[in-house]
């Protein structure tokens, strides 16, 4: 089997590393609009494996076969008219980007980190053949994930749930309710959540909540997915969670991380 991942960011590089550690995988096409984008994508694997490495997980010969199959390059470098066309998309219609297109499109949502991470959504459009759907569940499998089927609804199944309740998370704590940190340890040691929901929020990108947000609202036009006044002025402000170094939290160089209610 022969992959393409067409850009090479944090998504677009785990994936292709995922691809590329599955023994069915001959070769993994790793594109993005610039030569140096996809090498940088290439560049991250590289670093990602050498953590593995270090912690024994993998030998030094595991990881240089697993990038021996990775080949960077601009977006015409992959020519195949046999080939499954999916969208790593998190919210977006897959029916709305598969229009226009000369043959039909799947979802095949990878969550991030993905080489970690197990499951996969795979999502159907209302033309996405069945044949697909089985296809695209059996590949994730050789991946070592869980797929789980999902009918096209904004959101999908994880951010469907998962987005309006960092969202409700950010409302309370706009009502004053309770501060930063005691919003995110009840939801820890009450819900056994791994992370409270400022923080999720702050992982994920604040900007990506709020677009999230914004399609589940328009998709379903019910008033409780609207997104809270703070999410946007935060994001307007540019104000994004760790990609900016501050969110709900500032984050510091020694790795620490403070409340900004108690800054």
């Amino acid at each position: 089997m022969k992959v393409a991942v067409i850009g090479a960011g944090t998504m677009g590089s785990g994936i292709a590393q995922a691809f590329a550690q599955c023994g069915d995988v001959e070769k993994v096409y790793l594109c993005d609009i610039k030569q140096e984008f996809a090498d940088g994508g290439k560049g991250k694997i590289e670093k990602n494996l050498g953590r593995l490495v270090s912690k024994e997980k993998i030998t030094q010969a595991d990881a240089d076969a697993i990038l021996a199959k990775i080949a960077t390059g601009l977006n015409d470098i992959v020519k195949n008219p046999d080939c499954i066309f999916a969208s790593n998309t998190s919210s977006l219609s897959i029916t709305e980007i598969g229009e226009g297109l000369s043959k039909p499109i799947i979802g095949m949502h990878f969550f991030n980190p993905a080489p970690v991470m197990k499951l996969i959504e795979v999502i159907s459009g209302k033309n996405t053949p069945k044949e697909m759907t089985d296809t695209v569940v059996d590949i994730s499998k050789k991946l070592g994930k869980i797929p789980v089927k999902v009918n096209e609804a904004p959101g999908f199944v994880v951010n469907r749930i998962l987005i309006p309740m960092i969202n409700e998370g950010i409302q309370v704590y706009a009502e004053g309710t309770s501060d930063i940190e005691g919003i995110d340890t009840a939801m820890k040691l009450g819900c056994n959540h791994p992370m409270g929901p400022l923080e999720l929020g702050d992982y994920i990108g604040l900007d990506i909540v709020l677009e999230i947000m914004d399609v589940i609202y328009r998709g379903t036009g019910n008033e409780k997915y609207k997104a809270n006044d703070l999410l946007r002025k935060m994001v307007e402000e540019k104000k994004l969670g760790v990609k900016t170094g501050i969110g709900f939290y500032k984050y510091n160089e020694d790795r620490t991380k403070t409340p900004t209610d108690q800054l």
